[in-house]
């Protein structure tokens, strides 16, 4: 495997870049070339005395944008654990150098798409999230890592890197102390926001989906349990259009077994049998989603994946959350069959996770994230006592300072995984972090959601745009003349919204400064106040001309 270094220096000419390894007894420089872009292998020597020198901790990648090429870089660094021993860092702060020297070769229009382009950029990177390791593989399970071929060993982490979250801890339990850590890794394939990126593509990819291992060590002794989330797995929708809940649509012009049986094809390939815990809601809105994936799981006729439908909203009404004890006890056989995956002090591998539970709700946050801390719980409290923390008999529950510990974890691995898709942290927390609801959870659930409805219509298409040209899914042609950044607005959208706050001020006015008669102040009352009613309405129903929506890839169309 190539080298790998911690520090570096970043030296800038007008030519080139030079980016040189700053370890001990380091010697390698990397040169990128400012006009063909070359990149090449240099030495120390090779660095002019004219450069201008700045310390960075890593390069993220380069992007093409309108002015030319960019260099991201990590210009800081927090370290935030450790990994079997490996030092786990999260990027804090970056900046984006431009190739070219100036920018007075565009046109004014041209330059006001770049500095737009350059804003989507930051937004992602100003996204809370990015976390790497220079001397260990972050991005795969300690199972997928022992069981891998010596071709992938051998493979750059570059090669291998996907979107992380990390969460470590350094616990005590009896007096002995362990590693206990929580690693979400997001694919970065259907990736997007909360409303506009739901279901499938063709190739089977599920939306805001996230792989979540639970890693504990102690003495030598190493366990991993391995859980995902995903979108519902077939072809649907629930595009913003100003409603605070859109209606889900399931398209009905595509083959729906075709991108579904990709899916799972995937995941038994990677995970081994698949247990699918899906938790919508069994009527309203939610019922034709939970019936058709039930139907779909039927028709695949797959032996390696079953099917459990459990209706989260219902058996937890009125604050009856002890009944998610119920879905743990459900499972409880199929788990214990699954295991989890374990390596003794002598490095030998004693036990391997058969399959995994595939939770998902509607976005895949809020109420996934609750069953998913039970059951991998469920999953510690077995691990701790089989590598000698815990005595036989004795309950993780009742270990006050490292349930504190555990729940606050799961809860911030929840708001992690809710700021990128949802914009807000994470709903049900409370239950997360204290083991019960609260009327104050309750509250800030509802400030939270009030956040999501404004984001959903009014920001998240900028922040989609932001992600689609972060990963590649939308190429920016240097010099492009015609993005798609100038999208005309339709009259709606910069009329009725006038009307309707002028028709409101004058009924507020009138209802101020009434007239010589009550009648005549009513009269006034009602034209504007139906006014302001009337183009409200007019305003709804045209929801989807209102919000913010992506501009940069083509739109999906559906049913």
């Amino acid at each position: 495997m190539a080298s790998t270094y911690n520090t570096f220096n970043l030296h800038t000419t007008a030519e080139k870049f030079y980016i040189e390894a700053c370890d001990d007894g380091a010697g390698d420089v990397l040169a990128i070339d400012r006009v063909s872009t070359e990149v090449t292998l240099a030495v120390r020597k090779d660095i002019p005395p004219s450069a201008v020198t700045r310390p960075m901790c890593g390069i993220m990648g380069t992007i093409r944008l309108v002015a030319g090429m960019y260099l991201i870089v990590i210009t800081k660094k927090k370290k935030v654990g450790d990994l079997l021993g490996h030092a786990i860092w999260k990027a804090t702060d970056f900046d984006i150098v431009s190739y070219k020297k100036t920018v007075l070769h565009l046109t004014d229009t041209q330059m006001q798409d770049n500095k737009a382009f350059l804003s989507m950029i930051n937004s992602v990177l100003n996204t809370d999230g990015f976390f790497f390791a220079t001397d260990y593989d972050l991005t795969h399970t300690l199972q997928r890592l022992a069981n891998t071929s010596p071709e992938f060993q051998e493979m750059t982490l570059l090669e291998r890197v996907r979107e992380i979250s990390f969460l470590s801890s350094s616990c005590c339990i009896n007096g002995k102390i362990f590693d206990w850590n929580i690693i979400s890794r997001r694919s970065c394939f259907r990736a997007g926001v909360r409303y506009y990126i739901r279901g499938i593509d063709s190739e089977g990819h599920a939306a805001n989906f996230v792989e979540t291992e639970q890693i504990v060590q102690y003495n030598g002794a190493k366990a991993s349990f391995v859980q995902t989330r995903g979108s519902i797995p077939f072809y649907w929708s629930q595009r913003p259009n100003l409603k605070y809940k859109p209606k889900p649509q399931i398209s009905k012009s595509v083959n729906h077994l075709d991108g579904f049986q990709r899916h799972f094809d995937s995941q038994i390939i990677t995970y081994g049998k698949q247990v699918i815990l899906n938790l919508v809601n069994q009527k309203g809105s939610e019922k034709p989603l939970e019936q058709a994936f039930a139907k779909m799981v039927d028709s695949l006729g797959n032996g390696m994946i079953k099917y459990v439908a459990f209706d989260f909203h219902k058996e937890c009404s009125r604050m009856r959350w002890h009944r998610l004890q119920i879905l743990v006890d459900m499972v409880a056989e199929i788990q214990n069959e699954f295991g989890y995956f374990l390596v003794d002090s002598d490095g030998t591998v004693q036990l391997q996770q058969d399959g995994t539970f595939r939770s998902n709700c509607m976005d895949c946050l809020d109420r996934t994230n609750v069953i998913q801390s039970l059951l991998a719980r469920r999953s510690l409290q077995s691990q701790l006592e089989r590598i000698g923390v815990l005595h036989v008999g004795q309950r993780i529950e009742e270990q006050a300072d490292f349930e504190k510990i555990y729940k606050n974890a799961w809860a911030d691995n929840a708001n992690a995984c809710a700021k990128q898709y949802a914009g807000t942290g994470a709903l049900k927390t409370d239950f997360t972090r204290t083991g019960k609801r609260t009327q104050w959870g309750l509250l800030m659930d509802g400030w939270n959601s009030m956040i999501r409805y404004y984001k959903n219509n009014f920001s998240d298409g900028f922040r989609q745009d932001s992600i689609d040209l972060f990963l590649g899914n939308y190429a920016v042609e240097e010099a492009d003349m015609n993005t798609p950044l100038h999208e005309p607005k339709d009259w709606k959208f910069l009329t009725l919204p006038i009307i309707m706050v002028v028709a409101f001020s004058m009924c507020i006015i009138c209802l101020l400064m009434a007239g010589d008669t009550w009648t005549e102040t009513l009269a006034y009352v009602l034209f504007w106040g139906s006014a302001s009613v009337v183009t409200a309405g007019v305003i709804l129903f045209n929801g989807r001309d209102f919000v913010d929506a992506p501009k940069l890839v083509q739109k999906e169309k559906m049913d």
